[in-house]
């Protein structure tokens, strides 16, 4: 079956998962900068969450790029990383609203983890029906870069419960 559908569901997801981040941001009352230091946790995680979000939207477009066509397979595995895509605007206001708290991080951790290990599956979909002598497969390559990034959001998830900071930084440093 064609990629046209799968493209434009995927942007569409995409674009309503910023959205609805982007709508947990709220105007301050007043008018000089004090007003705005209460919303600096939910602004920061909306950064972080767009970067995210935007990596992997910008993976996506560049995979479908290179192939032609899609099956029930790929399907299945682009629905399964738009599911917790999807979670985002969830477990971003939880870690912003509670001010970086231990168990809010290692949720958003737990969450960009399944992103990566459905992201990973998505590769291997894509693979099995196009081939390893393909321009996707040299186009992805062997996704170092996506093995690291799960190793270490499974790392951080686990390194919240001693310091939250250091979950925090991990998220950061692989976006």
């Amino acid at each position: 079956m064609g990629k046209g559908r799968v493209e434009a569901f995927t942007d569409g997801v995409a674009a309503i998962i910023i959205t609805i981040m982007v709508l947990d941001l709220k105007v301050p009352e007043g008018e000089d900068f004090s007003t705005l230091l209460p919303q600096w946790p939910i602004f920061l995680c909306y950064v972080l969450s767009f970067i995210n979000v935007g990596i992997y939207w910008n993976n996506l477009h560049n995979m479908f790029h290179t192939v032609q066509h899609v099956d029930g397979r790929v399907l299945w595995a682009n629905l399964h990383l738009l599911f917790w895509l999807s979670l985002m605007p969830v477990t971003t206001a939880f870690m912003g609203e509670n001010h970086f708290a231990t168990v809010p991080v290692a949720v958003y951790g737990f969450d960009l983890a399944m992103c990566a290990t459905a992201y990973a599956i998505l590769v291997l979909a894509l693979h099995r029906l196009h081939g390893q002598d393909t321009a996707f497969a040299k186009a992805v390559g062997t996704d170092r870069k996506g093995r690291l990034s799960l190793a270490v959001y499974i790392a951080a998830v686990a390194l919240t419960f001693v310091d939250r900071w250091i979950g925090v930084a991990l998220y950061v440093a692989v976006a």
